[in-house]
C-alpha cells in the first residue's frame, strides 16, 4: 500500500473517470475551504478572546484568558463570542483552499521540477502555501479583526461592506487593507511550514513505521494508506502546537498594525521592526510579544487538528486519493 496519496482515477468507482480528472482542481479547492471552515468554527470564541487580549482592547486589558471568555457573553451576549466569526467565513474558506492546494502543487513541483525531496520539500512548500494564501485573502483578514476588535456599543464598524468602505476612504484606499501584511507573510512563512512539515513527517512516520496500529486504507482507494482518525487529529495538534510557538511573536506585531487607527499608539505600529521594539518595550516579552499564547495553545492545537483530520476525511470523500 502507499503511505502518500495519489491521483488514481480507476482506483474507485465513486465518479467516472473523466469527471474525476476534470474536477480534480475544483474537489481539492473544496476539501480545502470546507477543512478550513470546521477549524476555525470550533475555536472561534477563542479567536476573539485572543485578538482582544494581543490587542489590548481597553474594556478587557485587565483580565486573563478565562476572565476574558467569561465576560465577553455578560457584556455582549454569548453571539459576542463570534463576532467577526462572518468575515471569518469568507476569508477563510478561500484561504483554506487555497492553501491546501498549493501545498500539494508547490510540494509536486519541488519534487518533480526541482528535484527536491524529502521531508525538506514539505516545509518549503508548506512555506510557499502559506504565503500564497496570505496575500490572495489578506484584505478580509484585516475586516474580520477590525470587527472581531469591536466592544458592542462601541462599534465603529456596522457590518463587512461597510468596513470595507470606511477602511478604503480614510486609511489611503487600497493600502489601507494590507497594513501588517509583511509581518504577516514573514510569519505565515515558518507557521505554515512548520505546521506541514509536522504533519506530513509525523504521518510518513506513523504510516511507515506502524502501518496496521495507526492507519488504515482510504476508502475512496484502497490502495492508499491514510492515518486513523484519532491518530490525525493527534498529529494535527502537535503540528499546530510547535509551529504557533515558533511564529508567535510575529502574529503579535501582525494584529496591532492590522488594527491601526483604532488603537491609541498606532503610530508606534507602522512597521514590523517598529511594533515588535514598541510591544517589547512596552509591555515586555511574557505580557507583550507572549501575551495570550496560553490561549492560543488552546485554540490552535484543535483548530490544527480539525483542519488536517477534515481534510484528509474531504479528500477521501470527494474522491482525491
Amino acid at each position: 500500500m502507499a503511505t502518500e496519496a495519489t491521483v488514481n482515477s480507476a482506483a474507485s468507482p465513486g465518479l467516472p473517470t473523466p469527471a474525476r480528472k476534470e474536477y480534480y482542481w475544483l474537489r481539492s479547492f473544496a476539501a480545502g475551504g470546507i477543512a478550513g471552515c470546521c477549524a476555525k468554527t470550533t475555536i472561534a470564541p477563542l479567536d476573539r478572546v485572543k485578538i482582544l487580549l494581543q490587542a489590548h482592547n481597553p474594556h478587557y486589558k485587565d483580565l486573563g484568558v478565562f476572565a476574558t471568555l467569561r465576560s465577553v457573553p455578560q457584556k455582549e451576549g454569548y453571539l459576542g463570542l463570534y463576532k467577526g466569526n462572518g468575515a471569518m467565513m469568507v476569508r477563510i474558506f478561500p484561504y483554506g483552499a487555497i492553501q491546501f492546494m498549493a501545498f500539494d502543487q508547490y510540494k509536486k513541483l519541488l519534487s518533480k521540477k526541482l528535484g527536491i525531496s524529502g521531508h525538506v520539500h514539505r516545509l518549503m512548500a508548506g512555506s510557499m502555501a502559506g504565503i500564497t494564501a496570505v496575500i490572495c485573502t489578506y484584505p478580509l483578514d484585516v475586516i474580520r479583526v477590525r470587527l472581531a476588535f469591536q466592544v458592542k456599543g462601541h462599534h465603529r464598524y456596522t457590518g463587512i461592506i461597510h468596513a470595507f468602505q470606511t477602511i478604503y476612504k480614510s486609511e489611503g484606499g487600497v493600502s489601507g487593507f494590507y497594513r501588517g501584511l509583511m509581518p504577516t507573510v514573514i510569519g505565515m512563512a515558518p507557521y505554515a511550514g512548520f505546521s506541514f512539515f509536522t504533519f506530513g513527517t509525523l504521518k510518513s512516520l506513523g504510516l511507515s513505521h506502524a502501518p496496521t496500529l495507526l492507519g488504515r486504507p482510504s476508502s475512496d482507494n484502497p490502495e492508499v494508506l491514510v492515518l486513523k482518525t484519532h491518530v490525525n487529529l493527534l498529529c494535527g495538534g502537535i503540528a499546530g502546537a510547535i509551529a504557533q510557538t515558533i511564529s508567535y511573536p510575529l502574529d503579535v506585531a501582525r494584529r496591532r498594525m492590522q488594527l491601526g487607527s483604532i488603537l491609541p499608539d498606532s503610530k508606534k505600529c507602522l512597521t514590523l521592526s517598529n511594533t515588535l521594539k514598541h510591544v517589547y518595550t512596552t509591555y515586555g516579552v511574557k505580557k507583550g510579544l507572549y501575551r495570550g499564547l496560553s490561549l492560543n495553545y488552546i485554540r490552535c492545537i484543535p483548530s490544527q487538528a480539525v483542519a488536517f483530520t477534515t481534510y484528509e476525511f474531504m479528500k477521501q470523500t470527494l474522491h482525491l486519493n
